[in-house]
This record gives C-alpha cells, structure tokens and sequence, in this order.
C-alpha cells in the first residue's frame, strides 16, 4: 500500500485517539508506559519493542498485553526461525584412552635371577588396569604365569580361555597374547601352545641369549596379566561404556574389583576356570550364551533363504509372482504346528500367483504366531518375518545383547517390570515368573526412548500432563505463533515464572524457558487415567493413552519418548498390589492422586534385539533405532585400540 503525506496525518490522528483510550483501560494498558515508549512505527509493527521477549507490562517474563501481545505485521510478513529442540545424539566411540604401566617400583626388580628384567617390559593399558597390575607386582616379587623359566600351565590354560571368548559374546582377538619365542639357552615349548595368537613386543634391552628370552618371558607375565584384568573386567561388566555410544544410554558402569583378581590367579590352582566363573550367571544371559552356541554350529550348514522384495504389499484377493515364495518363506520360518495345520494348503497349492482365501488363512495364522495383526496383508512387516533372519544376522544380535546384558543386573529381581523397546512389549515379573506381558508404544526414532533403569515409586490416576519443552517448542510454538490464544481453546493451563496466564497473553515470539504448559485430567488429555512413575532425569515413564489404535499396529514407535501402555489399568494394578477394580475406583473418583507403590518396583527400559522369552527361547527383533549397528562399531573401535597394543 502506498502511504501519502494525508495518509500519515489520518493515521496519526486515529493512533492518538486509540492511545488515549488505551491508556484508560487497564486491562490493556497493565502498567503505566514511558512517555518515549510509543510511535507511529510501533504501532504498525504492534507496540513498542512488541515480540522483542523485553519485560512484560504485567511484570511476568515472556508475557505481554493489549496489543504489544499481539505478532506483529512484520513478524507475521518475515517470521522469526522457529528455533528447535534437538534430542541426543549417537556418538563416535572412543575407547578408554591407555597409558603404559610403570614399571620401575616392581618388587621383582631387585630379585636375583631373570625377574628383575619385569622392568623392560613395554605394556599399554586403560587407566584402572594399569593401576591394578602397578599395585600386584609392587608387593609381589614371584611370577604368575611363568615357573621354572618357561610359560606354565597355569598361563596355558588362561590362552585356551581366550581363544574361546567368543563363546561368552567377547571377542578372542582383543586378548591375544603369544608364548614368548624361545632362544638357544632355552627349553623348547610344548608343540600344543596356542598358535593363533599376536606377537608380543619384547624391548631389546638384554645382552645375552638368557637375558633376551628372561626378558620376554618378563613382557609375558605383565602383557598376559594385563590380558587377564581386561578379561575379567569385560565379564562382568562388557567391552564397551553404554555412555559413549549414544546419550540415548543412561548407566553407572558396575564397579569391577580388579585388585582381587590377580592374587586369586596367583593363589588358585586353576586361573582358567576362575576367570570362566566371572560370567553372568542369569538365567537370561544363560539362555543366550546357549543360543549363540547353537546358531554357530547352524551356520555351518545353513543354507540359502527364500528371498522377497522388502516394499512388497500384497491384500487378500489380488495376486503376485512372488506368492510360490511367499508360501516357501512360510514353510521354512513356519513353527510345525502351523505347517500341521494348513498341510492340505500346502499340498495342494499349484504355485498359482493368485492370493486365494486358503491362503490368507495360512499368512493370517503365520502373523498371529510371530505377534503381528492376523489381517491378511502382507506388507514389510510380514515379509521380515517371512524371511527371518539368517543365522549370522542373529549371532550379532545375541552378541549385542549378551554385551547389553552385563551392563544390567545379573540377577534382575523375582518382581520387575522389563520393557523391551524392539519387542514393543512390556513384561511384568512377580515371584521369579512372567505374570503377564502387554503391547506398548515406544518413542519414534526422532524421539527415541531412552536405555536405563529405575525404580517405579507412584501411581498417579487422573494426572496432569506437563508438556515438555521439546513439545512445546518443536509442536505448539508454530500453532501458537500464528494464533496465541491456540492452547486456550484447548484447555490447557499456561503460567510464566509459576503464575496462571492466558496463553493468548504470552509472547510466543519470546523465551519459552520460563513458560510452563500443562494439560488437565480429562478423557482427552494425553495421558489418559494414569501414568506410573519412576523419577529419572529423562522424564520418562509409563502411561495410559487416548490413542488406542496405535496399538493394533506392529510397528509401535510412534511416542515422544514415554511408554504407552495398551492395558494401563492391569499394570497399575500390579505394581499397587491391588485389585483392577480398586484401580477403577480410583479413576472413576475424578481427583488427581498420587498413590505411592508399597515396595519399589526395579524396572528395566531395555533395548534388545535378541532377547529369551518366559520360556527361555530367544526371540529375535528389528532394530528399530539403528542401536546394535552403534554397538557394532563401538566393538570394532574397542578391538582396533586392543590390538595396537598388544
């Protein structure tokens, strides 16, 4: 619009009248303004300093009145970037960094024969081990590993050990250590010595054939005792630090006492099978050191898998060229029971491409009995589990979770709650038994659910919903940019500082930092009857949800990061200790309350692609964040640094 000189002038005149009404109304006007505060400009753009985020005219931060609470014309024409909350991220692993071991205090230093040259060896280790091995050999002067100037039988069997570390979900190469190579003033060793091991790096400090090899076997004592502290330590608590592969993962690392293990080597007759007792001893760690053994074995003669297109979408009554293979696929991840039960299908079906309804009856038995929606439709999710998974894809799935299983308790309670968030399931355990197990939502991947544990301590029925900042920021600021007044039509209670405001009077061009929203019990609010807490500093929990059709889907990473339960009533009763209809009672009285569990209940956010079921078999996932693909590059980044310095 083009504006005159007469234009100006008319303008002007109205703006003068306007603010001299305003200035008469409190509602309006709040406090009084100074007497430079107002222009022409800053009335066309809505005020002065209007959606600056300057002090408010009542005194709040980020809240403003009248027309300074309004989005300006020049706000409106060129928005502000709407800023972003952004969640944790996925980390390049490091390794602990490893320095080399001080030798020079060793008790063994002074002695008279070859162990004084203990102090030529040259070992790298991570910050805890190698203050373990300095405190050992300063008050021990005798070898471990080493009797009568050769390796012993001792150090042989902790070799064999490692080369079957594997079996435990560790890796054989980061404890590879070879028997020192022997010199003409030595006895030759034993042709069964481990042959598959690295060299050991022998500093060339000796002046004679005798010294030479006193000294290798010196750099064999300290290097295999250093092998021996990470073994050990690894057994109890895994390779890798979940902190540093995403902050998705919230753990203390378990505390492994390292001064114990090398006397008890030196002392035990068998530090090979004391070294093997350190594994986890839970029944779900079990289960899966057993699987890993049987899928290797299984690979050997695995053969090739039926292949289908992962984009394959196929409804009743159509057809396909891939339908012989999709009825092949059945037939070889099918359990017997199925393959009993649809026997005449099979026999009869003529590798037409028409998707018939015998069929269907088959696929629809196949998706109830892997836990997918029985309808029919084949679609990526089926296909999956159509094809399944090959034996080495679920090798490095046991793997990852015998790994992620030490970062957990070995023993996880006879009563926790267990939430697998690939599985979308969650398990309830009272008196050591699975009592029941039910669909839940997880976060999507832009808003991923965290891996931790935690104590469940309150039930709350009729709850409130703060909304995070996240939300707020990423989802109602651009609503409420356009239309303040947007959470009030809603419903929901806004305050700055802690005092209630209209949403309308909020500045949403300003900080959000000091704005609270929350949303009041009712059947709309997000989190339906209730919600079951266990304070942590993710704001996680589980909760009920108005949204139940997210649950007939087999895909459920569909939350802001929350659990969502499909049967919130059952649980909550469970970790009360009461009745369904006691908890209906409860929600049926309306009030908001918070009752608080009798016995904290352990409850484990869990993130595992392979997992054993209540009867001990391993069931298998996708692996909906791209986690075990971090873990494996966090395996890879920790045996890289391992066997630069061995």
């Amino acid at each position: 619009m083009q504006v005159t000189g007469t234009t100006l002038q008319h303008i002007y005149r109205k703006t003068s009248i306007a603010l001299a009404l305003m200035s008469g109304i409190s509602i309006f006007a709040g406090a009084a303004a100074p007497a430079h505060a107002v222009t022409l400009l800053d009335i066309l753009r809505g005020g002065p300093g209007a959606n600056r985020g300057g002090p408010a005219g009542n005194g709040l931060p980020g809240v403003e009145t009248g027309r300074a609470a309004m989005p300006s014309e020049k706000s409106l024409a060129d928005p502000e970037p709407l800023p972003k909350v952004s969640g944790p991220r996925y980390y390049t692993y490091k390794p602990d960094a490893e320095r080399v071991v001080k030798t020079a205090g060793f008790a063994a230093a002074s002695a008279a024969d070859g162990t004084r040259l203990i102090t030529t060896a040259k070992v790298m280790a991570p910050a805890e081990i190698a203050s373990a091995l300095e405190a050992f050999y300063i008050k021990t002067a005798e070898p471990i590993w080493i009797s009568n100037g050769d390796v012993n039988d001792k150090a042989r069997g902790v070799l064999a050990l490692f080369e079957k570390a594997g079996d435990y979900g560790l890796d054989p190469a980061d404890y590879q250590l070879s028997i020192p190579a022997l010199t003409t003033a030595s006895v030759a060793a034993p042709a069964d010595a481990p042959a598959t091991l690295v060299n050991a790096s022998v500093a060339p400090a000796a002046v004679t054939p005798a010294d030479a090899h006193d000294a290798a076997l010196m750099q064999f004592e300290l290097a295999l005792s250093e092998k021996a502290l990470t073994f050990a330590q690894d057994m109890l608590r895994g390779r890798i630090d979940p902190n540093k592969v995403s902050g998705y993962h919230d753990f203390k690392r378990k505390d492994v006492k390292l001064s114990l293990v090398l006397p008890f080597a030196k002392e035990g007759t068998d530090a090979a099978a004391y070294l093997q007792g350190l594994a986890p001893a839970g029944p779900q760690f079990q289960a899966l050191k057993a699987e890993l053994a049987r899928l290797r074995a299984e690979a050997v003669t695995e053969g090739p898998r039926v292949s289908l297109p992962g984009d394959l979408l196929l409804k009743p009554g159509k057809s396909s060229p891939d339908m012989a293979n999709i009825i092949a696929a059945i037939q070889h991840t099918g359990s017997e029971a199925l393959k009993t039960r649809h026997a005449a299908t099979f026999a009869a079906y003529q590798q037409t491409p028409d998707y018939t309804p015998e069929l269907v009856e088959v696929v629809k038995t196949f998706q109830a009995e892997v836990g997918l929606k029985p309808d029919g439709v084949i679609g990526a999710a089926t296909v999956r589990k159509m094809v399944g998974h090959t034996s080495e894809d679920k090798i490095r799935k046991v793997v990852v979770a015998m790994e992620q299983a030490r970062w957990l308790p070995d023993d996880l309670g006879s009563r926790y709650v267990f939430i697998n968030q690939p599985a979308f399931t969650v398990y309830y355990h009272d008196k050591g038994v699975e009592q029941f197990s039910m669909r839940v939502v997880v976060g999507s991947k832009s808003n991923q659910t965290y891996f931790f544990q935690d104590e469940i301590e309150t039930v709350e029925f009729n709850p409130y919903w703060g909304v995070p900042q996240s939300i707020i920021i990423n989802e109602m600021l651009p609503h409420l940019r356009q239309d303040p007044s947007y959470l009030d039509r809603l419903g929901y209670e806004v305050s700055v500082g802690g005092k209630a405001v209209p949403s309308s009077s909020v500045n949403w061009f300003g900080s959000t930092e000091k704005v609270s929203v929350r949303q009041p019990p009712s059947s709309d609010n997000a989190l339906g009857d209730l919600k079951i807490l266990f304070p942590n500093s993710h704001a996680i929990y589980m909760h009920d949800t108005p949204s139940k059709s997210f649950f007939q889907r087999d895909m459920r990473a569909l939350s802001h990061g929350c659990v969502r339960l499909a049967e919130p009533r059952k649980m909550a009763a469970a970790v009360l200790g009461t009745t369904i209809d006691d908890v209906n009672a409860r929600i049926a009285n309306g009030q908001n309350v918070a009752t608080k569990v009798p016995v904290k209940i352990p409850v484990y956010v869990s993130y595992f692609t392979a997992w054993p079921n209540k009867d001990g078999v391993v069931e298998y996932f996708d692996d909906v964040y791209g986690r075990d693909d971090a873990m494996a590059r966090a395996f890879d980044a920790t045996t890289k640094v391992r066997g630069a310095q061995s």
